[in-house]
């Protein structure tokens, strides 16, 4: 007997040890949708009860994992909530008692064995071809000889007595039943020496107490469910409904890693990409909408998102389709907001040399320019810094492919003529500037393309630039002026 569907509640429980990786986010992200379509609650809870893997600063990333995702929590650090402690260290007291009437009921016992004497059980079983595990030897001890071993400085922890027959079954939302045979699992523990719980007694007293109703985690904890089952079982509660997601695999198949691409969300914050884009791409792996639909706001998400749409098979992680999605985001996105994403960027990543604050007006103007060429982000530096920053440039960086330096200069100073007129200096604008440009290039015995390249080039420093006309309109005449100016210089300096 499974809680009912009614008053969802869900969790996410990271480990503070490392990085906000991919298959952690979706597991978040997940939880939170399943939370958000039926209006339950999303916890986040700390699970940090192995203290000696625990990293300086993996919680902090954690939770701006999560805030950049936009995956806000109901309950949990920075917001508290009536079943808190959010973090495990703080709760010690409720997994001691738990193991404490787990200890009077007669379904744990304290074990004495050292890590040595472990080692050596491990290695006689291996040589005896017997599978391995807790051999059970504190089984059925009596206290006073335990009690002896504590005072003699022996770690005692604390292990559960798992029935030596029968076995256990649980239903799997995605799965369907799966049954476990008990004589497969040891006394596994679930009180270390030094007093901390495992995972696993933590994981189902902080379930319990704080009312979890679905549990969703990876597949990897499959195998674990029996021994939660178990624990659920002697200490009289009643267990949540279980969802095991799909793995996360790389293009190769193989247990995706670094060579996959990035595998911190914080990475990809980093490199360029959209939380709604990461979001949308996180969500169809392993879930399906019900038709195909690859591009989905969240609200969309949150509005389809059910657990008979998740699937069991593995889920194929592809950087390119990432990418891809991301760019159909930046592309969709408003002036407005990529204007302001984009600022952010060009504060941190333009030479100290361009004045602060980056001049969003300008940006505004070149947003619209820029957006469709873009896939990420980080790529739009390449493509705009020139504005902020006059090009250094060289006969290389100005002259076309086809043009001699003659007709280079030919073009530029012919070009600086047409602007000193009076009728484009009143009115310098993109229609104006195309006008008059395109008159003047057809006295020209080149290519279109190879006259306005100079021009771009002389202006830009750039083979490729957001649309000539606009540029030239965004920079100014006087600017313009004085870059094409530059470039003339540098090529009759070095004749």
């Amino acid at each position: 007997m499974t809680k009912s569907q009614e008053n969802i509640r869900v969790r996410f429980a990271p480990s503070p040890t490392g990085e906000p990786h991919l298959g952690a986010m979706r597991t978040a992200l997940f939880n939170w949708l399943f939370a958000k379509h039926h209006n339950g609650k999303f916890i986040l809870r700390i699970e940090d009860t192995d203290q000696t893997r625990k990293q300086e600063g993996s919680l902090e990333n954690i939770i701006k994992g999560l805030e950049w995702m936009g995956l806000d929590w109901d309950e949990g650090p920075k917001k508290g909530g009536e079943y808190g402690p959010y973090t495990q260290s703080e709760r010690k007291h409720l997994y001691s008692n738990a193991a404490k009437t787990l200890l009077d009921n007669g379904h744990a016992y304290l074990c004495d064995r050292t890590p040595e004497e472990l080692k050596l059980m491990r290695e006689t079983q291996k040589r005896e071809g017997k599978p391995p595990g807790y051999d059970g030897f504190s089984r059925n001890r009596k206290l006073e000889e335990l009690e002896k071993s504590r005072k003699e400085g022996r770690p005692i922890v604390t292990r559960l007595k798992v029935p030596k027959n029968g076995n256990r079954k649980f239903t799997d939302s995605i799965r369907g039943e799966i049954n476990f045979d008990l004589s497969t699992i040891d006394d596994f523990v679930i009180l270390k020496a030094d007093g901390m719980p495992t995972y696993h007694l933590a994981n189902v007293v902080d379930d319990h107490l704080m009312q979890i109703s679905h549990v969703l985690r990876g597949e990897e904890w499959i195998s674990s469910t029996p021994k939660h089952i178990l624990l659920y079982e002697f200490l009289g509660f009643t267990p949540p409904n279980y969802v095991h997601l799909s793995l996360l695999l790389g293009k190769d198949k193989t247990k995706l890693s670094k060579r996959h691409g990035a595998t911190s969300i914080l990475e990809y914050k980093n490199s360029g990409f959209l939380p709604e884009a990461l979001n949308n791409y996180l969500t169809l792996l392993g879930w399906y909408p019900g038709e195909n639909q690859e591009i989905l706001s969240k609200n969309e998400i949150i509005k389809k998102f059910n657990l008979k749409g998740l699937n069991d098979s593995p889920a194929i992680f592809d950087q390119e389709k990432l990418t891809w999605m991301n760019g159909v985001y930046i592309r969709q996105s408003s002036t407005e907001f990529l204007t302001k994403i984009f600022h952010e960027e060009l504060e941190k990543k333009l030479p100290n040399t361009v004045k602060r604050p980056v001049n969003k007006g300008i940006l505004k103007k070149i947003v619209p320019l820029v957006k469709d060429r873009l896939k990420t982000t980080n790529d739009l530096i390449e493509y705009v810094d020139f504005f902020f920053l006059p090009p250094t440039q060289t006969d290389h960086t100005i002259i076309q492919k086809g043009v001699s330096k003659e007709e280079t200069i030919k073009i530029l100073e012919k070009t600086i003529l047409m602007f000193n007129k009076q009728e484009i200096h009143q009115n310098f604008v993109t229609e104006n500037i195309e006008k008059y440009l395109r008159n003047l290039i057809g006295t020209f015995e080149l290519k279109t393309r190879q006259s306005l390249g100079t021009i771009r080039s002389a202006v830009t420093g750039k083979d490729v630039a957001p649309p000539l006309f606009d540029t030239l309109s965004i920079l100014g005449l006087e600017e313009c002026r004085k870059r094409i100016k530059n470039s003339l210089e540098v090529l009759n300096k070095q004749n």
